[in-house]
């Protein structure tokens, strides 16, 4: 699922030499900053629990790209994901796994489950991501909190979740933002929103160098949750703490990558803040 363009991290994308026209190649070096991801979620477990995380759980995991950088990060690591689309799954298998040692590979698993049902397999885990807004899939209460005692009832007794989500006033905008990424353009559209329910359409657009478009190569229909509305569902979901931690000021007006924890948050056109609920 897409990090939003237009929000204020300074996470970025490796940037690709030569044009590649596969989509989740694409999504991967526009959207997705796994080595960030993981060493926020590596340091964070440590300083909350004294212990590293051992066995993670991506949730909506695509191609497993994040799952994929923890098992790089110790060779006691193991993963598994989880996802209900076998498309990127299989690409997932044959590109991200395939780049593994074959001892490293033998320590990961994408599985093609439910997050609601999650199988035997992908029970008690120490930390379980659940990024890139994927779980405003769930556009009501009950279900968003359903999801949330499962992830807490598949974690260990000092297990963590982490989510990502983002807002500010520029988030519930019809907008369509482009940004560069070594030869190729993403482009970020916030379709049509629904003050009402909350619901938004999204999309993403890429634009190769040869002028060739990959129109609606993703599309989402989300809810747009705010944080107090996340941290009473998580809190009612039965998790103990729910701490948010935002993004610093590089001091140019964008994010410096830095999240640290905090009961207040600056008011801005567009902010991406990470949830780390403790069991």
């Amino acid at each position: 699922m897409p990090k939003a363009s237009n929000t204020r991290s300074s996470k970025s994308a490796r940037s690709p030499r030569a044009v590649v026209r596969d989509r989740y190649t694409l999504y991967q070096l526009a959207v997705q900053s796994p080595d960030a991801e993981i060493d926020f979620v590596d340091k964070t477990f440590k300083k909350l629990r004294g212990r590293h995380a051992s066995r993670l759980r991506e949730d909506f995991c695509g191609t497993g790209y994040s799952a994929c950088e923890w098992i790089r990060r110790r060779p006691t690591n193991t993963a598994i994901g989880l996802d209900l689309d076998p498309v990127p799954l299989k690409w997932g298998r044959a590109n991200n796994l395939a780049a593994l040692t074959e001892a490293q590979q033998s320590r990961i698993e994408l599985v093609e489950a439910d997050v609601l049902s999650a199988p035997k397999a992908a029970l008690a885990v120490d930390a379980i991501l659940a990024m890139n807004f994927s779980y405003w899939i769930f556009q009501t209460r009950p279900l968003l909190r359903s999801y949330f005692e499962a992830a807490r009832r598949a974690l260990n007794s000092d297990g963590v979740l982490f989510m990502d989500c983002y807002g500010g006033w520029e988030a519930s905008m019809i907008t369509k933002e482009r940004r560069r990424v070594g030869n190729f353009t993403y482009i970020w559209e916030q379709e049509s929103f629904n003050p009402i329910t909350g619901e938004m359409h999204c999309k993403i657009h890429f634009q190769l160098s040869n002028k060739r478009w990959l129109k609606n190569a993703f599309t989402y229909t989300w809810r747009l949750w705010t944080i107090p509305e996340l941290r009473e569902l998580l809190l009612e979901a039965g998790f103990k703490n729910v701490t948010a931690y935002w993004e610093g000021d590089d001091g140019k007006g964008g994010g410096n990558g830095v999240f640290r924890p905090t009961t207040n948050g600056e008011s801005c056109p567009a902010w991406i803040a990470y949830l780390v609920a403790s069991k």
